[in-house]
């Protein structure tokens, strides 16, 4: 189950599919910013030995989908280039408490929900898509988002009190459908 607290509006896919050329080359930069916050969480906390492995796994995954969403540009002849950041994490993570234990427990709650969301905004796409390649690989990264979303709370309930995480998750989720309601209306995975 996906930890949202918003749906997203339904003309989002429509304007996606409209904007492929765009959307591959923010999806790329997100799988490759995915792969970065997991390595970094590994070298953050080492002392969590029971982060090392999932993350691990979890950031070679991302390359992967990373280096799958390349190919697909380059055979397309879309250059993949520096992009200006959305505002989208940027916000999400001002909610992340900057003391310990907390921040580590806000930080894998808030990896969660971007999860979450790619995972939502991939199924809308793969809805709205009629390119069977294009289509394919949104449904095909279903399963691995919505893993990565149960991976990272699993990961904070090993280490904090379930409870408290399904509080913070559930706080950080309505936090997140307040970011995304204000994101800017532009051609990104987690815009409006």
């Amino acid at each position: 189950m996906l930890h949202l607290a918003s749906s997203t509006d339904s003309g989002w896919g429509a304007r996606a599919a409209a904007a492929m050329p765009e959307i591959l080359l923010d999806h790329a930069h997100l799988e490759k910013k995915a792969a970065g916050t997991a390595i970094n969480l590994i070298f953050r906390y080492p002392q969590h030995q029971n982060l090392m492995v999932p993350l691990s796994r979890l950031a070679r995954e991302e390359l992967a989908h990373f280096e799958q969403v390349l190919r697909i540009m380059e055979d397309r002849g879309i250059a993949f280039e520096r992009q200006r950041p959305a505002p989208y994490a940027g916000r999400l993570m001002k909610e992340v408490r900057r003391d310990e234990p907390h921040r580590l427990l806000d930080t894998l709650v808030c990896c969660a929900v971007i999860e979450a969301r790619s995972c939502e905004r991939m199924k809308i796409l793969s809805e709205h898509l009629e390119d069977k390649v294009l289509r394919d690989l949104y449904l095909g990264l279903l399963a691995c988002e919505a893993r990565h979303h149960g991976t990272y709370v699993e990961l904070a309930s090993q280490i904090f009190d379930r409870e408290a995480v399904m509080q913070r998750l559930e706080a950080l989720a309505l936090h997140e459908a307040s970011v995304l309601a204000m994101a800017p209306l532009e051609a990104r995975m987690h815009n409006r």
